[in-house]
């Protein structure tokens, strides 16, 4: 385990792996490793992809450093080598000395998995120092760090245990001297003391890989993400009133000492993290503590002062948080206990652990990293401060629970814009307006009459019969939030073509007491049906309940023909299956089932848009899947506005990336065979 940077340059080196490697049987040629198969080299290899965890779990694991870089799968074919991106695109031309190295090895064919890497003065990734490398055509600075070698010289080692597949990397890259080559080593000490160790040495935290599992091409729960996450004592100095369905209170307030003059200043606030028993101890406990001036020398004003009651500084929170800003406040915070080892006045900002902006920025914690494309600029650089969109009243509560702001979501909306304008380009939008936050009275305005946002399209009334609204820019995007705006609903049609649309959709509406796993069940049946039929699908999760099934056309059938055949499809599969799926909307026909709404694809219908939040408590996002994804997915709002940088920065617009390139027709056979007439 490294304890310090001494410690984990000294283990880059190849002398000091942990595990044997593997014996084979001639070097490059096939190896008795269990599970092996001959098989042909794959043409395409997509990555295995780690599930972020918050508590390390028990079991047979062992870590390796999590690298800030580029993730890059090297394809080995007689001496011809290629280095792709988790997109799929081919970056052996940016990366000469890499394939150079990588031939040099002499294997005959060959799938290895790694991060490309650049190390900082004192050897720590330093992804900014990446990409200055690709930019300034330096490759020989960037180190391609491997870690798994899914195929070797005519074998498949998919399905060969973790520990035998790198074992076999391990003497692979032994027998090599390249510099540009190095191995990822693992560690099977303490994973507490190994993350503080990363956490310490300023990376991103751990991977961790359960021992005997095979390599799958999609995200896995056998492989785990520890970040560092910030952590420390806040003293607590008020409460705000609790909203929605929330008990006792909204959120606390939270306060350090500075460090140089000793007065307690506010530090943010922490709305998540409680559970009924903990808000109900809590409140007990505040209560006695409460006074009528606040106790900090910089309270919050405005509607963040607004129902708060502020305390005596007594009781302390432990509490996790993602980063704190030049401001001093708390992002993304969680409370995890009350502390009573320490006294307040001893409390102050625990600096060799908080995440600075540009740290922070390279951790990616507040921001999507690059995915092969071109990044969202940060909301600040898009002139949300600067005046080009204003945001008032930017601290109006949005969502009581999680403490978001009416800013934070315009902030939000601006740093997706990559990936959500192009499911928003030229199709009618639907606004859910929350002019008093998600717990307040909500407005679903179709159209523009009385409302102006800055950066709109409007569609000309003889199109529609009424002004619909496209959001084609950030203005636009940005501009709907100014307006009070928390969701985004589209048409199945874009604007040069209302009258054909591109898409249908199916919406997978539980019975609320039905459990998770019935609807990955009914997802499943779904693509069956489609698969069945020849029609690719993609997936998102809706924010809500359900999961949303969506399939690409050519532009050729009316609105009417396209209801119609979603009706149809929708039709089959409950008389199929009556006790799972209903076709008839309503709650009293979904009791038990599942009804697959069709409805979305009538004329002027709407669906929440990819990558839009919700008004739930928590503010989930509809967030895009692989199919393969379905099975290990905890809910249909498993991402919301805190986590989904994190979602992004991992696989970017992968899930959907052959979307726009995806068109079929529905033809005669189809419709015969869900029992239409013609």
């Amino acid at each position: 385990m490294p304890r310090n940077l001494d410690d984990y340059n000294r283990m880059r080196d190849f002398s000091a792996t942990t595990k044997p490697a593997a014996k084979l049987s001639r070097p490059g040629k096939s190896s008795p490793l269990t599970g092996a198969r001959k098989a042909r080299l794959p043409d395409l290899l997509k990555p295995e992809l780690a599930t972020l965890v918050e508590k390390i779990p028990d079991g047979p694991w062992r870590y390796e450093i999590k690298f800030d870089g580029y993730r890059i799968m090297a394809r080995i074919d007689h001496g011809e080598v290629k280095l792709i991106t988790r997109n799929g695109h081919d970056w052996t031309h940016k990366l000469p000395g890499q394939a150079m190295a990588l031939t040099a090895l002499g294997l005959e064919s060959a799938w290895l998995d790694g991060e490309m890497v650049v190390m900082d003065e004192q050897g720590v990734p330093d992804f900014q120092a990446l990409q200055n490398a690709f930019e300034a055509d330096r490759s020989d600075d960037i180190l391609y760090y491997l870690f798994d070698l899914p195929y070797l010289n005519g074998m498949d080692l998919r399905e060969v245990p973790v520990e035998e597949r790198r074992a076999a990397l391990a003497t692979v890259l032994k027998a090599s001297e390249e510099p540009l080559l190095r191995f990822s080593e693992s560690f099977g000490e303490e994973p507490r003391a190994l993350l503080d160790s990363a956490c310490q040495m300023h990376m991103e935290g751990l991977i961790g890989k359960r021992q005997g599992s095979p390599y799958v091409s999609r995200r896995s729960s056998d492989w785990i993400k520890l970040k560092c996450q910030h952590r420390q004592e806040f003293v607590i100095v008020g409460f705000t009133e609790p909203k929605g369905s929330r008990h006792a209170f909204g959120a606390l307030l939270l306060g350090l000492h500075d460090h140089d003059d000793g007065q307690l200043r506010y530090a943010g606030k922490v709305g998540t993290g409680f559970n009924e028993a903990t808000l109900r101890s809590l409140h007990d406990q505040l209560k006695p503590l409460q006074v009528k001036k606040p106790p900090v020398v910089n309270p919050p004003g405005g509607s963040q002062a607004r129902d708060v009651h502020w305390l005596k500084p007594r009781l302390l929170a432990e509490v996790a948080f993602a980063e704190m800003t030049r401001n001093g406040l708390v992002r993304h915070a969680v409370f995890h206990g009350l502390r009573n080892d320490k006294p307040a006045r001893a409390i102050t900002e625990e600096r060799a652990k908080t995440v600075k902006t540009s740290t922070a920025e390279k951790a990616g914690t507040a921001k999507p990293a690059a995915t092969g494309k071109k990044t969202a600029p940060a909301p600040s650089q898009l002139g949300l401060e600067e005046g080009k969109v204003r945001i008032t009243h930017p601290d109006r509560m949005i969502d009581p629970g999680s403490g978001t702001t009416k800013l934070q979501l315009a902030q939000y909306y601006a740093s997706v814009a990559e990936w959500i304008l192009p499911e928003l380009k030229d199709r009618p939008v639907a606004l859910v307006r929350a002019p008093d936050g998600i717990a307040g009275e909500l407005f679903f305005q179709k159209n523009a009459e009385h409302l102006s946002i800055p950066g709109i399209t409007l569609l000309d009334k003889q199109l529609t019969g009424q002004p619909m609204m496209l959001i084609n820019n950030v203005e636009a995007l940005v501009g709907a939030v100014q307006m009070n705006a928390v969701e985004l609903h589209t048409w199945i049609a874009t604007s040069d073509k209302l009258d054909k649309p591109d898409r249908f959709i199916l919406d997978l509406d539980p019975d609320p007491a039905l459990p998770w796993k019935r609807m990955v069940e009914a997802t499943q049946l779904t693509l069956s049906v489609l698969d069945e039929l020849g029609l690719k699908a993609f997936l998102k999760t809706s924010g809500g309940k359900g999961i949303h099934v969506v399939v690409p056309l050519t532009r050729k059938l009316g609105w009417d023909e396209v209801k119609d055949f979603s009706h149809a499809i929708v039709s089959h599969m409950a008389r199929l299956l009556p006790e799972r799926f209903s076709a008839v909307s309503g709650p009293k026909n979904r009791v038990g089932r599942i009804f697959i709404d069709y409805l979305r694809n009538g004329l002027g219908a709407t669906t929440i848009c990819a990558y839009a939040v919700r008004t739930r408590e928590g503010l989930p996002v509809s967030m895009p899947i692989w199919r393969e994804e379905v099975a290990e997915l905890k809910g249909a709002n498993q991402w919301n506005l805190h986590n989904v940088h994190e979602r992004l920065a991992e696989v970017g617009d992968e899930p959907w990336a052959d979307m726009p390139k995806t068109r079929q027709a529905i033809t005669a056979e189809m419709r015969r065979r869900v029992g239409m007439k013609k």
